[in-house]
């Protein structure tokens, strides 16, 4: 395996907790001492069902997933996980390297994904990264003024979404779509920018992980009042009050 270590300077991870799931006792060794010399506190587990309890237990900051368990599979848990209204980010790490299954990942919760082999700087940097774009890592701009569209909120800094004052539970990239949503309020958003701004990257042109996406947030925000997410056929969506019959079509 094309697993390359590099030094990595320590920075305001020390107050990050990282729970490595992977059956490979090497690859979770060599994942273990990575993250602890770049300043994390690590926990550990070798299966599912350990990760399960470690997740429950430990209320890690982010979870490192393999996919390929020995007693159930990386997606698996991460479902169980949101189920039991457990959010915490999830970087799944697998030899598979399909679009297939990088949209199953990310559709049943998952925040990135990195394919084996690996080097352990990238999964150190992809670890930051989710960080900063959940808000777990704190924000060094001081507070930001809630985002609002009628009778829904969001606000950054506490990480909260209230939608007519009932508090909403979202995953982390169902927030960061959210926050892609309300930043842009009645103005169409394309998929690709959708993609680009969410996820950062793309998947050769599909776009299917952001139509999953856009469902289950609707499944949540539009329970208490007009639904104010709308497709825009052949372009992508809107986040706008209804405009009447025609969007019985559009939604």
């Amino acid at each position: 395996m094309n697993i390359q270590q590099q030094p990595s300077a320590r920075t305001s991870s020390a107050a990050h907790t990282v729970l490595v799931v992977e059956d490979d006792a090497s690859i979770r060794t060599l994942l273990t001492s990575a993250l602890s010399a770049a300043g994390y506190a690590v926990a550990s587990a070798a299966g599912g069902q350990e990760a399960m309890f470690e997740a429950g237990s430990r209320r890690p900051d982010l979870i490192v997933l393999d996919v390929m368990l020995p007693d159930t599979d990386g997606f698996e848990v991460t479902r169980a996980l949101r189920a039991q209204g457990v959010y915490t980010p999830v970087l799944f790490l697998t030899a598979r390297t399909g679009v297939e299954d990088r949209i199953i990942g990310l559709s049943s919760g998952g925040d990135d994904y990195v394919t084996k082999p690996f080097h352990v700087q990238e999964v150190l940097l992809r670890i930051r990264a989710i960080l900063r774009r959940t808000g777990t890592a704190a924000s060094a701009t001081g507070a930001r003024p809630p985002l609002r569209y009628t009778d829904l909120t969001l606000d950054e800094d506490t990480h909260e979404v209230r939608r007519a004052g009932r508090l909403l539970k979202l995953s982390p990239t169902e927030f960061r779509l959210l926050v892609c949503l309300l930043s842009h309020p009645e103005r169409v958003m394309e998929k690709a920018e959708i993609l680009q701004q969410v996820w950062r990257y793309d998947f050769s042109g599909d776009t299917r992980i952001v139509d999953t996406y856009v469902k289950n947030l609707r499944r949540k925000i539009d329970q208490d009042g007009p639904a104010l997410i709308h497709t825009v056929r052949g372009v992508g969506y809107c986040l706008r009050l209804p405009r009447g019959e025609t969007d019985a079509v559009t939604r």
